[in-house]
């Protein structure tokens, strides 16, 4: 066994011995359906208990047919707003979901609790002890461990195939694909897409001199090779090496980082890749130059339709191949 198979199973007996059963177990209920405009594949809303007992929901959709199929799950930000953005999403931002499901894929878009600033992310395990017949928590749950509670209700349902479960997260949620895998086995692959992922390696707020240091744009006007080349190793220069690698080490499963040519944050993204690369795991890197943030969840628009660009189409076509190889292969 080596080290990290040693770890996750470490993780796995402390959760058995620290946490009452109650406090892990698996439940969700459905709410409705509802028919998308434009597909002949409707939506079910689930809400699914979370470690505190309180629910949030996932807007999930399959293929005809009794399956079993692969799925994969879809995220973005940092979390909130609950079932209206599940609807909202599953309802305007679901041509990329549309292509995974003509691939054979079940799809579902995930909401999840708001993320906090405190208690700030330290890796630390949510453990619980018994007071009162009720569990007490060493600290409040994340928005990334109400994912797991969902990858684990999802793969209960007898349509899906719980050995074929992949992820893909954009900004924040393609961060959470880090923190979830850096102690969870329950994903085979996933994709960080532009990840916001400063908090997972431990990335010091670099100096600055000046307020409009702060105010750069979100996607700038050109790609500026010399800039994110210094960039990236300034940001290498910020990372807390030991802390980063520590997190990273248990990680196992392939990922595909995303990035974003002129985004504002792409050195992140590409010492993302690097960081992963260099401890030797399963990680794949290709950039686009698009202008919008989230480019690979395309809206529909103002028409009714979605119009997705070639761009677009590139990032969901390779995103599609990725899991082909690595969930349709097993």
């Amino acid at each position: 066994m080596n080290r990290a198979s040693t770890l996750r199973s470490l993780v796995a007996l402390f959760f058995a011995v620290a946490a009452p059963a109650s406090a892990y177990a698996q439940a969700g209920l459905v709410y409705e359906t509802e028919s998308i405009a434009g597909s002949d594949i409707p939506v079910t809303y689930h809400l699914i208990e979370t470690d505190d007992g309180l629910f949030t929901p996932i807007g999930l959709r399959k293929p005809a047919g009794a399956g079993p199929f692969p799925v994969v799950l879809f995220a973005t930000g940092n979390g909130g707003e609950g079932l209206g953005y599940v609807k909202d999403y599953s309802h305007n931002r679901g041509w990329t979901l549309d292509q995974f499901l003509a691939a054979g894929y079940a799809v579902a878009w995930l909401r999840y609790r708001s993320e906090v600033n405190l208690p700030r992310y330290d890796g630390t395990l949510l453990t619980s002890q018994p007071w009162s017949g009720r569990p007490v928590f060493n600290r409040a749950p994340f928005e990334y461990e109400d994912v797991i509670k969902i990858i684990e209700y999802v793969k209960t349902l007898p349509f899906i195939d719980a050995e074929r479960l992949g992820y893909m997260g954009v900004s924040h949620a393609g961060e959470m694909l880090l923190k979830i895998t850096s102690f969870y086995d329950g994903i085979v692959a996933g994709i960080a897409s532009e990840p916001a992922a400063s908090t997972f390696f431990a990335r010091r707020a670099r100096e600055t001199t000046a307020p409009a240091d702060r105010d750069e744009p979100e996607t700038a006007t050109a790609f500026d090779e010399a800039r994110f080349a210094a960039a990236v190793r300034e940001t290498h220069d910020l990372i807390d090496r030991p802390v980063a690698m520590a997190r990273v080490e248990p990680i196992e499963i392939p990922i595909f980082v995303q990035g974003r040519d002129r985004d504002h944050n792409q050195e992140m993204f590409r010492v993302s890749y690097e960081l992963l690369s260099e401890a030797g795991k399963n990680v794949e890197w290709k950039s686009y130059d698009h202008d919008e943030h989230g480019f690979v969840y395309p809206w529909r628009g103002s028409d009714g339709g979605y119009d997705p660009d070639l761009t677009q189409r590139e990032a969901v076509a390779d995103s599609i191949a990725f899991f082909d190889r690595h969930l349709k292969g097993r």
